[in-house]
């Protein structure tokens, strides 16, 4: 059976990288039975400017998207492609803009315990977040995600607590952006194949099947 690499550049404030994750999911179902599919996130930040304590979200928002009119087409929108793909945003209820570090950082250690420990990481972030309204930016929250995932609490506060892998994240970011990466999500496909945004399920299906017909035929 062929193995295919995803690596996917994101962010866990990006509405739409949750929804890229949820068809991911459904497409990684979908060709289960044909090739294995190798799962890495990425870190992005969209804000990294923002204090570590972070910043009022409503008004953050606003000022980024033009106004809160536009905030609302986005948010109508968003909430019934959520809905389609399980996914129930409650964007009233999230009041912090965080500072994303910290939790790319929780994101990273996930991974030392492999794909599935990172993967759970990553929906809890975006859950809490997004359905929740939790700060992703406060170490309480992550301790908690942390151990909801199986990770080692007290492990992961001591590395919260120092300057951990904050410049290994920060590199990271700077290589995703040097490769041109100014968007996300971004799904790289066997390190060399890049497709941009939350794409349809069959989209990444067929993108996952195409490329592991190549590598049969290489």
């Amino acid at each position: 059976m062929q193995t295919v690499s995803i690596d996917i550049v994101s962010d866990v404030v990006c509405p739409w990288c949750y929804l890229g994750k949820a068809r991911l999911d459904q497409a990684i179902a979908n060709v289960g039975a044909e090739l294995q599919v190798a799962v890495q996130w990425r870190p992005y930040q969209l804000n990294p400017d923002l204090p570590p304590e972070g910043v009022d979200h409503k008004q953050h928002l606003a000022a980024k998207l033009g106004g809160q009119a536009a905030v609302d087409r986005a948010h109508e929108t968003l909430n019934a492609l959520g809905h389609a793909d399980g996914i129930a945003f409650d964007f009233d209820a999230v009041k912090i803009s965080p500072n994303t570090l910290d939790a790319h950082r929780l994101i990273r250690w996930a991974a030392t315990h492999g794909d599935a420990a990172q993967s759970a990481v990553v929906s809890l972030l975006f859950k809490a977040n997004f359905e929740e309204g939790r700060n992703v930016g406060d170490h309480a929250v992550l301790l908690d995600i942390a151990a909801e995932a199986g990770l080692d609490r007290p492990v992961i506060a001591a590395l919260l607590n120092s300057d951990a892998d904050k410049d290994a994240v920060k590199e990271e970011i700077g290589m995703a952006r040097e490769m041109g990466v100014t968007g996300v999500p971004c799904f790289i496909i066997d390190g060399q194949y890049a497709v941009m945004g939350a794409q349809s399920v069959d989209v990444l299906s067929n993108a996952l099947r195409e490329i592991a017909q190549m590598k049969a035929t290489a």
